[in-house]
């Protein structure tokens, strides 16, 4: 722009008029050949961003074939379990400020992160159907052409190398395809996130529905005549247990959440508040390699600790609380590498060291935890493990602990991931062992929390490497 004023300031004097020309022509090639084009009219002035592709954006996260696999996995499951389309959805694409994160079914078995999609397993035919936008809406923006150059996905076929899919169709088709499906007798499946029936969500009247129970609402209003069923535990079955791609991601989180606590609890003492320690923590897991922070990190001290997370997890103002003399402070905290999470607890004294009382409650769930880890091994079943842990904890402390279930959750790609008590274990799974104790009349909370992984002959503890012991804990606050 500068070279154009220039020329606009050119003497024109008759006798340099020439000459003039000859500059105005040479200055605009100098323009041209920064821009890298010889442009006419307002061109001259902007050049136009290119057109953006996938794949300027997005690695994929496995080879195709790991998609595939997992593909097949659930068609076979489906065909054993009464046949049908299950319907997929992927997210809205819509992230109110957050790094856009895809549905978990979704990435899992296509590996692609675009908005506003449906994939279709039929098990009758054995086919995968992805419907997709012709293109992507959040890359369109007609008064903002520059900052919004569009981005194709239907015609993108370096999209369709990545997952993989038998036939790949426009979204706008959906409709009309479920429609024939419906009217032909079809059942539709989908993952209704629980064992049991499809529940028939209501729209609230405040808030809204998520995407699965939006698809669900969907369906049964436009479809009424259409069977309903529930792939919950086709898709647990599978997501349960790891292939070897995902355990080296889930190791990888799982050390970055150990290095986080570490440098987190390096900072302990009187006076550090509660959110001072949550972003040690998150600058040390980012520091590590990790990408993201699945949930919001629970580190709870004091009078605070003695609630469970979702209390505190509500109400922000209760998360800076300082760290006194004498209190204890729990970390119960994740991290996520390359889509796959870790969730780890500990519990710290805020002046490095445990009181008797302290360190007796800390060694219930301690003790609990190991004799949990100990009887972990390929055909025992997590709600056998709830014995197991009952049988570790002295009869007078079961009233103060959280939860009756085995005191712990399988993680993956979620924290939350889908999982069956009954279901024996299999080299692959991997969870959470977390006995939590609240004991109100003593005012003392504490716990563990590990992530583990079965093995053919037992168990490995991903995270071993982080003390759990009270004295070594101790050892950790400065």
């Amino acid at each position: 722009m500068s070279a154009v004023r220039d020329l606009r300031a050119t003497d024109r004097r008759p006798g340099r008029r020439r000459f003039g020309r000859r500059l105005r022509a040479s200055s605009l090639f100098a323009v041209a050949t920064v821009l890298g084009s010889v442009p006419s009219g307002p061109a001259l002035l902007s050049a136009q961003t290119p057109e953006q592709r996938y794949s300027d954006w997005v690695r994929p996260g496995f080879r195709p074939q790991e998609y595939e696999f997992r593909r097949n996995r659930i068609l076979d499951g489906l065909r054993a379990t009464g046949g049908g389309l299950l319907l997929v959805p992927s997210s809205d694409g819509l992230t109110h400020g957050g790094t856009f994160r895809q549905l978990e079914d979704f990435w899992y078995l296509t590996g692609l992160e675009v908005p506003r999609s449906m994939l279709v397993l039929d098990a009758r035919r054995d086919l995968s159907i992805l419907f997709m936008p012709q293109r992507d809406p959040r890359f369109e923006n007609p008064g903002r052409p520059n900052d919004f150059p569009g981005r194709p996905l239907l015609d993108d076929y370096q999209i369709r190398g990545i997952g993989g899919a038998d036939d790949y169709r426009d979204i706008a088709e959906l409709k009309g395809f479920l429609r024939s499906h419906a009217g032909a007798g079809e059942t539709f499946r989908v993952n209704a996130g629980a064992p049991g029936e499809v529940p028939d969500p209501a729209v609230p009247l405040i808030g809204s529905l998520d995407a699965t129970a939006s698809l669900i609402r969907r369906l049964r209003d436009d479809y009424p005549e259409a069977e309903l069923t529930n792939a919950f535990e086709t898709v647990a079955r599978l997501r349960m247990v790891k292939s070897p791609a995902e355990i080296m991601r889930m190791r990888r989180a799982a050390d970055a959440t150990m290095a986080g606590i570490r440098a987190a609890a390096d900072l302990v003492r009187p006076g550090v508040d509660e959110r001072t320690l949550q972003g040690e923590f998150e600058r040390a897991c980012r520091a590590a390699g990790a990408q993201s922070i699945p949930f919001t990190p629970i580190i709870k001290s004091g009078p605070n600790s003695l609630w469970p997370w979702r209390v505190l997890a509500a109400h922000h103002n209760r998360r800076n609380r300082g760290l006194q003399d004498g209190d204890l402070v729990i970390f119960d905290v994740g991290c996520e590498v390359n889509g796959y999470v870790s969730d780890v607890g500990r519990t710290f004294p805020v002046n490095g060291a445990f009181t008797d009382v302290q360190r007796e409650k800390l060694l219930v769930s301690t003790r609990a935890a190991e004799a949990v880890i100990a009887a972990v091994r390929p055909g025992v079943t997590l709600r056998e493990l709830t014995q197991v842990a009952y049988n570790a904890i002295p009869a007078e402390e079961e009233p103060y602990m959280q939860t009756p279930s085995f005191f712990g959750h399988h993680i993956g790609m979620s924290s939350g991931d889908p999982a069956l008590l009954d279901e024996p274990l299999a080299p692959g799974m991997v969870f959470t062992v977390e006995p939590w104790y609240y004991n109100h009349e003593l005012g003392v909370s504490v716990f563990v929390e590990e992530v583990v992984l079965v093995t053919a002959d037992g168990a490995e503890v991903l995270t071993d490497a982080l003390p759990r012991d009270p004295a070594a804990l101790e050892e950790l606050v400065p």
